[in-house]
């Protein structure tokens, strides 16, 4: 397991590689990142930007999304993955939205994860960026990172994960770790070809190791 002492060493080296890391779901407001992050569920980034570039074009409100019948909202974001399931999520989001928050993302997570399609990931992920509250989502990207570096166990849940990965990193860098580690996950330690001959954190890297070891890393 990673030590504090290292484990801050890769903090300071994912700063240097992504200093400008950020959401990279495309947004105006705290709805639009909810409904956004409600849709990348299972799903890219890329492809939610391409579906709510004209999304939210034509629905600004709750209101607009219970406008229309499910079929057609469902026709609109068609191209996602789970978008009937999606699509049912967003009409009684935006329902309980309008009858209980009067129309406004709470931002407060336990309220948050109320509303349907809204887990614990989606949830720090609107707490983070929209309300600027420290929290710290842990997606595909951050759960892999966490655990081939080492500062995880292979076992742990995404909840632990997120419990390990808090504790060891100072509070109030917690939202900036968050879009570091994804980006460090998807666009340097990629799932299928983790590019650990070029990583400056190959040295302390669990995963690195044992690949440099079988030979897998060529240097």
């Amino acid at each position: 397991m990673l030590t504090k002492k290292q484990w801050d060493y890769c903090l300071e080296e994912m700063e240097k590689m992504f200093p400008d890391a950020h959401c990279e779901l495309v947004h105006d407001n705290p709805f639009e990142l909810t409904i956004a992050t409600l849709l990348s569920a299972q799903c890219t980034d890329v492809l939610v930007n391409k579906v709510t570039a004209k999304l939210f074009k034509k629905y600004k409100t709750p209101e607009d999304y219970l406008a229309v019948p499910l079929e057609e909202l469902e026709q609109d974001i068609r191209s996602i993955g789970l978008f009937r399931s999606k699509a049912k999520n967003i009409q009684k989001l935006c329902h309980i939205l309008l009858t209980e928050f009067n129309g406004e993302i709470p931002a407060n997570r336990e309220l948050l994860v109320t509303l349907p399609g809204v887990g614990r990931k989606t949830a720090n992920v609107v707490l983070s960026v929209a309300f600027d509250v420290p929290a710290l989502a842990v997606d595909t990207h951050v759960e892999r990172v966490a655990k081939r570096l080492g500062l995880c166990r292979w076992k742990d849940s995404v909840l632990q994960v997120e419990e390990t990965v808090m504790k060891k990193t100072p509070i109030e860098k917690w939202s900036k770790t968050h879009h570091q580690l994804i980006f460090f996950g998807r666009y340097h330690c990629k799932s299928q070809n983790p590019q650990c001959q070029v990583c400056p954190l190959f040295d302390v890297c669990r995963e690195g190791q044992k690949r440099d070891k079988k030979g897998l890393v060529k240097r």
